[in-house]
């Protein structure tokens, strides 16, 4: 399952780096940036061909093929010694359970002793707000390391996904392992959000005892940040005589506004992708502030997969 395409050596025990797609992209994004500012070097993946299994044909001038099967590679770099793994596929059920133990294999192979992912974690708060770091470990002999990072404990809930799995199984193999996640706004789980991907890679210097260049992240976030002010200025700007409309709305506050309607746009976003007549409601609420312009490719986005059905 494993295809090794370069012997490699450490002289210590490397350190694993872990994420795949989530919300705001946080993991992928800190992942990817970690890999590219040590210029890591690709030398194993794993074969995704029984695991992925197309629902759709890509058409392109006619032509009809199947979607690319998805990638899922490590990369190694020494001094520090790091073993990185990115893939750009979820996976789940017992498929699952096989790649995270397929990862876990190439870590005893390496001598391996402590893996840490990134993810994200959807908070009620604004994008102007700070992105914080929380935890979740393995084994509480982390416990002592992972309090220097300044980082806080995630409060109780659930992790889901290969994140969640690779913490409970690596538990069974006395693989110390902790996930880290950065807090997004609630609104903005579906867009990319690398402000909460800067605050995770700040970490993991922290954990390599090594500076990184954060010009191109930051450039990223500015832009982001452009996007979600905009659309918040445009609920502003229209707020008031739509409150008076609005008979959900009588206990929020002005300054709550922006916050409240950018959920309400996202959870009708989430209804649309199970139930397509629901897209006038959402239509008519993006209308309705003025927003369609601002989403309107998100929107048409959710009726591709109609398209290439017929």
């Amino acid at each position: 399952m494993i295809k090794i395409f370069k012997s490699i050596q450490f002289s210590t025990a490397p350190i694993m780096f872990a994420a795949w797609p989530g919300m705001g992209n946080v993991g992928i994004i800190a992942m990817d940036y970690l890999r590219t500012k040590l210029n890591a070097q690709v030398f194993a993946e794993i074969d995704m061909a029984s695991f992925f299994i197309p629902d759709s044909i890509i058409v392109k001038d006619g032509n009809a093929q199947l979607p690319e099967i998805p990638g899922a590679l490590f990369y190694f770099q020494n001094n520090p010694d790091v073993i990185i793994f990115e893939s750009n596929a979820q996976v789940v059920g017992k498929d699952g359970i096989t790649i995270i133990k397929t990862i876990l294999s190439l870590a005893d192979k390496f001598n391996v002793k402590q893996i840490y992912t990134a993810a994200a974690y959807a908070q009620p708060m604004s994008h102007n707000a700070p992105s914080k770091v929380h935890y979740a470990i393995n084994h509480p002999s982390l416990l002592n390391k992972i309090k220097k990072y300044q980082v806080s404990a995630m409060p109780d809930g659930y992790i889901a996904g290969l994140n969640g799995l690779l913490l409970g199984i690596a538990a069974t193999q006395d693989i110390n392992a902790c996930c880290f996640l950065g807090t997004i706004p609630s609104f903005a789980s579906n867009l990319s959000y690398p402000k909460a991907s800067l605050e995770i890679i700040k970490t993991f210097e922290n954990i390599l005892n090594i500076k990184l260049d954060h010009k191109e992240l930051e450039d990223s976030i500015a832009i982001v940040n452009r996007q979600l002010a905009a659309i918040e200025d445009r609920i502003k700007e229209y707020f008031p005589s739509a409150m008076e409309k609005d008979e959900e709305m009588p206990d929020v506050k002005e300054e709550e506004v922006p916050h409240y309607i950018m959920e309400k746009i996202e959870r009708l976003f989430m209804e649309v992708k199970q139930d397509k007549s629901k897209a006038k409601k959402l239509k008519e609420e993006l209308d309705r502030w003025k927003l369609y312009e601002l989403y309107e490719h998100r929107f048409l986005d959710l009726f591709k997969d109609d398209e290439k059905d017929t």
